[in-house]
C-alpha cells in the first residue's frame, strides 16, 4: 500500500489505506471524463466514462466501510450493492437523489462528502467525516433533509418513492431517482402508490426507482430473493411500469461464483469495467425513457455486500468489535483502496455532476416561490347560527387551490364524506375519467388514492420541497399514514430553508361515528401528536366551531416549517366565537367562551379541547349554574401556546416560536375551585393545563373506548362524557 505523498489531496486526510492504480489508468483516467463547465458524461458508452464510473463506484464504498468502521456502527452493506448505479447517476448529471433506505445513509454521506457539500458543515476531510459520523450536530445513523447536499429523509422503508415523486411534480424536466432495497419491498405500498400516482398524473414520469436487488434485508433473505428475472420484471410491470431495465451481475461473472447474486468486486478487471459499462448504459436508457414519459423502473441485481468486508445479510450492520484494526475490516478496506490520483479523479467528477456540488444544486437547497394568497374570505358565522365546521373549512381549502394552482389536496375516504363537498366542486378530484357527478376531471387538484400512506406520503413530501398541500382524513384512519408525517415534522424542525408546513385536517371523529363502531373511533391517535407538541414545531389544533377552524386553517397555512394539525366534526354545531375572537385564540392557546353572571357557591372551570364535546359541556353547565354555582368554560384550541418555554424544545427548531401564554393570562382564564379537563378524544393534549392550573381540586374527562351506538349522544354516554356526569363530579370535588 502506498503511503500520503505531497500530490495527496488534502481531502484524502485520514484515509487509513491507499493502493495502486488499475491497469489503464493512465489511458482512462488522465483527465476528469466530466469536463470543466459540463454536468455529466458526454456519452456512456465511452470507455473513460466506463472505468470513472467504476472508480467513483469503488470510492464510495471504501469510504462508506471506513466511516462506518471509525465507530464499529452503522450500515456498510446495502449502500454497497448500489455503488455502480448511483455511480452511473451522478456521472449521467443526475444528482436529485432520494431514497427509501436509511440504511444507505453512509454511502450517500459519502457521496456528498466526496461532492464537496459536506464543506457546509465543517467536514473537510476523511477525519473529519469519521468524526462527526453517527454523533450529535453530525451526520446522524439516518439521512436527514437537513444535512447539506440531501434531499430528504430516510428512516422507515417506505417513505422514499414520496419524495422523488413530489420532485418530479414540481420540477418537470429534472430526474428524481429514488433507491429502493429489495427489504423495503414488503412494506407496504411501495409500487401501489407509484402505480396510483401514475394513473392521476400520467405526464409525471420524470422519478425513476431504482430496485438495488441484492437477495437480502437486515437479517436474512428478501422475501422477492426468490424471484426469478422474469417474475421480477413482471412484478413492475403489473404496477403500470412500461420499461424496466434491469442489470444482472451474475452475467458478468468470470469468477464461478455460487448462487444467484453474485460480488462483482470479485470479477476481473475486465468483467468489473463489462459490468459498470452495464450499469452506466443502462442508467443512461432508463434516465431518458423516464424524463421522455415512460414509467420506467432500474434494477441493479447484485450480492448485498459487494465490495466491503462480507457480504448478505452479515453485512447489512457493523457492531462494536468491528473497528477499522479489525483484520476483516482493514482487508475489506485494503481491497477497495485507491491511489491518491484517483481521489482527485473521483472528486472532480463529483464535483462537477448536476453543474455542481449538490448543496448548490439540489431543488431542495433553494426555496421555491409561493402564489401569494391574498387575505383568505373568512365568513363570519354569528353566535346565533349553528354550522358545520368541516364545510367552513373546506370554502378555504378551495380557495387557496383557485390561488395556487400548485396547491394539492390529499384524501383518502373521500372530501364529500367529511362534509367537504365544496373542495370538490371547486377543484375537482384528479382522475382519467371525466365524470360531472363526480367532480372528476383529469386536472384536478384533489388526490384521492384509497390509502392513506399514499395521502400523508404526497402532502408531507410537497411541503418537505416546499410546496403547500394539506391532508384530509378521518382521525380513526389517520395512523396509517401518520409516520411518514412525523417524519418530515422532524425534518423540517431541522432544515435550513423555509418551506410551508405540512397541514392535516382530521374529520368525523370518535363522537360522530356511533353506528360505524370502534373501527372509526380511534381518537387515540391524539395522544401521538400531544407527545410531539413537545418537539417544538407540532400543533395540535382543537377548534371549538366554524369560525375556530376558519382561524386554525389560515394559521397553518400560513405558517413555516411546522406540523399542523386540525381536529373537527363535520356535523352542525354552535358558534362560539367570532372570528377576531377565534384569531386571537388561536394566537393566545385559548379562550373563555362563557362565563356565569352569578353563582356564590364557588367557580368551576371546564378547560375544553374538541367541538362536539361543548354539547355535554354546556349541559352541565346548566345544572350547576342551577345548583348556585359559577361555570367557566375555557376552549383550549392551542395547547401548545399553554405548555410553559422549558416544556418544548421550541429553540432547537427551524422558525422557532416562543410565544407561550404567561401565567397571569393563563391564571385568568383557567383559575377556580374545581377545574375540570375534558377531552372528546384521550387526555394526553390536556396536559399543559394540568400541569399548570392551580387548582387544587381537579380531574379529567376524556375517552375511554368504542362501541356502537345510535348517536353521539350514547357514545359520549358509554365513556362518562355527559353534562350529569360532570357536574356531578365538580360538585363533590368542591364538597
Amino acid at each position: 500500500m502506498q503511503a500520503t505523498t505531497a500530490t495527496t489531496p488534502q481531502f484524502c486526510e485520514g484515509i487509513q489505506h491507499f493502493g495502486t492504480a488499475w491497469e489503464g489508468f493512465s489511458t482512462h483516467a488522465k483527465a476528469a471524463v466530466i469536463k470543466e463547465g459540463k454536468a455529466a458524461i458526454q456519452d456512456a458508452t465511452a470507455p473513460d466514462a466506463v472505468y470513472q464510473t467504476l472508480l467513483m463506484a469503488d470510492a464510495l464504498r471504501y469510504l462508506t466501510l471506513q466511516t462506518c468502521g471509525s465507530k464499529g456502527s452503522g450500515h456498510p452493506g446495502g449502500f454497497a450493492s448500489s455503488a455502480e448505479a448511483y455511480a452511473s447517476l451522478v456521472m449521467l448529471g443526475h444528482t436529485n437523489i432520494v431514497t427509501e433506505v436509511g440504511h444507505h445513509a453512509p454511502g450517500f454521506y459519502s457521496a456528498m462528502f466526496l461532492d464537496t457539500s459536506l464543506e457546509e458543515m465543517g467536514i473537510k476531510t476523511v477525519t473529519d467525516l469519521m468524526a462527526r459520523f453517527r454523533e450529535k450536530h453530525g451526520l446522524l445513523g439516518h439521512l436527514s433533509g437537513a444535512i447539506p447536499g440531501l434531499l430528504a429523509p430516510a428512516g422507515p422503508l417506505g417513505q422514499g418513492q414520496h419524495f422523488a415523486m413530489a420532485g418530479a411534480l414540481l420540477h418537470p424536466g429534472k430526474l428524481f431517482p429514488v433507491t429502493i432495497g429489495d427489504g423495503g419491498m414488503g412494506e407496504p405500498y411501495v409500487l401501489n402508490s407509484m402505480m396510483h400516482f401514475n394513473t392521476a398524473y400520467p405526464k409525471v414520469t420524470n422519478f425513476l426507482p431504482t430496485l438495488i436487488w441484492n437477495g437480502y434485508s437486515q437479517e436474512h433473505h428478501s422475501m422477492v430473493s426468490r424471484f426469478t428475472n422474469s417474475e421480477m420484471i413482471a412484478y413492475w410491470k403489473g404496477h403500470g411500469f412500461k420499461e424496466v431495465v434491469l442489470v444482472n451481475a451474475k452475467d458478468f461473472d468470470d469468477s464461478k461464483q455460487v448462487g444467484e447474486y453474485v460480488d462483482s468486486s470479485h470479477f476481473s478487471l475486465k468483467q468489473r469495467l463489462a459490468f459498470a459499462g452495464a450499469v452506466l448504459a443502462g442508467m443512461d436508457r432508463a434516465a431518458k425513457s423516464a424524463l421522455g414519459g415512460t414509467l420506467t423502473v432500474f434494477i441493479i441485481k447484485q450480492l448485498k455486500g459487494t465490495g466491503v468486508h462480507t457480504v448478505g445479510a452479515k453485512s447489512h450492520n457493523l457492531y462494536p468489535a468491528d473497528t477499522l484494526d479489525a483484520p476483516h475490516i482493514a482487508s475489506g478496506l485494503k481491497r477497495r483502496a485507491l491511489p491518491p490520483e484517483a481521489w482527485a479523479i473521483v472528486r472532480e467528477n463529483f464535483k462537477r455532476a448536476g453543474g455542481g456540488p449538490a448543496v448548490k444544486t439540489a431543488v431542495t437547497e433553494h426555496v421555491l416561490d409561493l402564489a401569494p394568497l391574498g387575505k383568505m374570505p373568512l365568513h363570519d358565522f354569528p353566535k346565533t347560527e349553528k354550522a358545520v365546521p368541516a364545510t367552513a373549512m373546506g370554502a378555504l381549502v378551495a380557495y387557496v387551490g383557485t390561488q395556487d394552482k400548485r396547491y394539492i389536496v390529499t384524501n383518502a375516504d373521500g372530501n364529500e364524506a367529511s362534509a367537504m363537498k365544496n373542495i370538490n366542486d371547486a377543484l375537482k378530484i384528479r382522475h382519467p375519467t371525466v365524470d360531472p357527478l363526480y367532480n372528476q376531471e383529469p386536472e384536478g387538484q384533489v388526490y384521492e388514492p384509497l390509502n392513506e400512506d399514499a395521502c400523508a406520503g404526497l402532502t408531507a413530501a410537497l411541503s418537505l420541497f416546499g410546496s403547500r398541500s394539506i391532508w384530509l382524513s378521518y382521525e380513526s384512519f389517520a395512523i396509517n399514514g401518520w409516520p411518514i408525517v412525523q417524519t418530515v415534522a422532524q425534518a423540517m424542525a431541522e432544515l435550513r430553508r423555509k418551506t410551508p408546513s405540512v397541514v392535516s385536517m382530521f374529520t368525523a371523529g370518535a363522537l360522530e361515528q356511533g353506528r360505524n363502531g370502534w373501527t372509526h373511533q380511534r381518537p387515540e391517535i391524539e395522544n401521538y401528536f400531544a407527545a410531539q407538541m413537545r418537539n417544538g414545531n407540532t400543533y395540535p389544533l382543537f377548534p371549538c366551531d366554524a369560525n375556530a377552524i376558519q382561524a386554525a386553517f389560515d394559521y397553518a397555512t400560513n405558517s413555516f416549517n411546522k406540523c399542523m394539525v386540525i381536529i373537527a366534526s363535520k356535523s352542525p354545531l354552535p358558534v362560539y366565537m367570532s372570528i377576531s375572537e377565534a384569531q386571537k385564540a388561536m394566537e393566545d392557546g385559548a379562550a373563555t367562551i362563557y362565563e356565569s353572571k352569578g353563582g356564590s357557591k364557588g367557580t368551576i372551570v371546564f378547560g375544553v379541547t374538541g367541538d362536539m364535546i361543548f354539547l355535554p359541556v354546556f349541559e352541565a353547565k346548566d345544572k350547576l349554574e342551577a345548583d348556585g354555582f359559577r361555570v367557566r368554560i375555557v376552549a383550549i384550541v392551542n395547547p401548545r401556546r399553554l405548555y410553559r418555554a422549558t416544556d418544548i424544545s421550541w429553540d432547537t427548531v427551524s422558525e422557532p416560536d416562543n410565544k407561550f401564554m404567561d401565567d397571569a393570562h393563563f391564571n385568568a382564564l383557567f383559575d377556580g375551585d374545581v377545574m375540570l379537563a375534558v377531552s372528546g378524544g384521550p387526555s394526553a393534549v390536556l396536559e399543559p393545563v394540568l400541569l399548570r392550573t392551580r387548582a387544587a381540586k381537579r380531574d379529567t374527562f376524556a375517552w375511554k373506548r368504542g362501541e356502537t351506538t345510535a348517536s353521539p349522544a350514547e357514545i359520549m354516554a358509554f365513556n362518562g362524557l355527559t353534562g350529569e356526569a360532570m357536574a356531578n363530579r365538580a360538585k363533590v370535588l368542591i364538597g
